[in-house]
């Protein structure tokens, strides 16, 4: 097959898509990446535009596509699980956890009351890191420097304590089939209580530049709108959708890991436009705040692990002086657990919206079926909508407020 130019194949392929004004050459069409630095990863916009008006928006997406399904699906179980946090990157613990509790739901694999709470705080310290790097960049693609290094001061110290526990700063493993990969250290507590007495004060000094600076707030009041009924009929969730005045989220409407339990409260803005995905997610740090603080102050002593030896290996102290936990170990490892003839879905509420795993098992020790509902996926087909009639600057303002991520776009 001859290979023909970019654009000139873009054109012919997608005329239905562009208007019958660029098909006649009177507006311009413009590629805006994928390398272009406000894209937030690689993503690459086809833009129509009628001077600096963007007259259509088309998302070419597939660039950081690895295949990462169907490689799990020749894995065990287990050794599967590393692949998942190379999906959304700035949520590797949120990622860990929905696959897990597929399993454990798949299998049906008790978790200890520890293991849960502490799955609490661990995701929820992730879910401020990730607004963290979106409010950090949003507000550098905003000419907004000072609060992109306040916000990288604030997720090292979170980094640190995911290292402290798994010993990644990032792609962490932590989360196991049954509990987490082994205890947190002694020195846990006192670190996330740390974090936990500086952070709102951070906040405030995040609010303090941000939220009634006149020059914010004429790059994002009125930008962007997203009506409430479009956002519902797209499959809209997370931030987004809560930004124009829906009340929705995973952690309230299908309770996961005791959020039943938790006092927190779902931000929810009206106005649907870039403004109010900001506030909604600079309030969502405050909440994620209260419900660590809560975790923190009822976590108990106790097993990290389920007892289980069917799914979870034998602890590490019995390898040094029983043959039986180290055959065990052994084929856990090499051979994996089997699984039903069966299919589940667990749906987690992700920084970004819904993150939903599909696993389907075939009596065998492989998943037969893996697939991943990723927020980021479905925000992004509003973009053109959100875009159209818009300058190109403000377009730079509409791809943050939406905080997408690339890997778990492409998959």
């Amino acid at each position: 097959m001859t290979l023909q130019p970019v654009m000139e194949v873009t054109v012919n392929d997608l005329k239905h898509l562009l208007s019958d004004r660029a098909l006649e050459g009177d507006t311009m069409l413009l590629n805006m990446g994928p390398q272009h630095p406000s894209t937030h990863g690689v993503l690459r916009l086809l833009l129509e535009l009628d001077g600096e008006t963007i007259v259509s928006c088309i998302p070419d997406i597939g660039f950081l596509h690895t295949g990462i399904e169907k490689n799990m699906e020749a894995k065990t179980y287990l050794k599967a699980e590393v692949m998942t946090d190379r999906l959304d990157y700035l949520n590797t613990t949120g990622n860990n956890l929905a696959y897990v509790m597929a399993i454990e739901k798949l299998v049906g694999l008790d978790v200890p009351p520890r293991a849960e709470m502490l799955r609490v705080i661990i995701v929820e310290l992730q879910r401020i890191a990730s607004h963290l790097v979106w409010l950090g960049t949003h507000g550098l693609d905003l000419a907004a420097m000072s609060i992109f290094l306040y916000c990288f001061r604030e997720r090292e110290m979170i980094l640190d304590i995911l290292e402290m526990c798994s010993g990644q700063r990032m792609m962490t493993t932590y989360f196991r089939p049954g509990g987490l990969w082994r205890d947190t250290p002694v020195e846990f507590e006192d670190a996330v209580r740390g974090f936990l007495k500086i952070f709102p004060k951070r906040i405030d000094e995040y609010e303090a530049l941000l939220t009634k600076n006149p020059i914010f707030i004429d790059r994002t009041v009125g930008i962007g709108i997203l009506p409430k009924d479009k956002a519902l009929e797209w499959g809209l969730t997370g931030g987004t959708l809560r930004g124009s005045g829906v009340n929705y989220d995973i952690r309230k409407v299908f309770p996961y890991c005791g959020y039943e339990t938790y006092d927190f409260d779902i931000p929810v803005e009206e106005a649907g436009d870039v403004y109010a995905r900001y506030l909604v997610r600079m309030r969502e740090l405050r909440e994620s705040i209260k419900i660590i603080q809560q975790a923190m102050d009822r976590l108990p002593y106790g097993p990290v692990r389920s007892s289980n030896r069917k799914f979870v290996p034998p602890p590490r102290s019995e390898l040094g002086h029983s043959m039986e936990a180290v055959i065990h170990h052994f084929k856990l490892w090499t051979e994996g657990f089997e699984a039903p003839k069966a299919a589940v879905y667990v749906p987690t509420e992700s920084p970004r919206g819904e993150l939903g795993v599909y696993l389907e098992g075939d009596g065998g020790p492989k998943p037969y079926r893996v697939h991943f509902r990723t927020p980021s996926f479905t925000n992004l087909q509003a973009l053109p909508w959100l875009s159209e009639g818009h300058y190109v600057a403000d377009l730079v303002a509409i791809i943050g407020s939406i905080d997408i991520v690339l890997g778990d776009v492409d998959r």
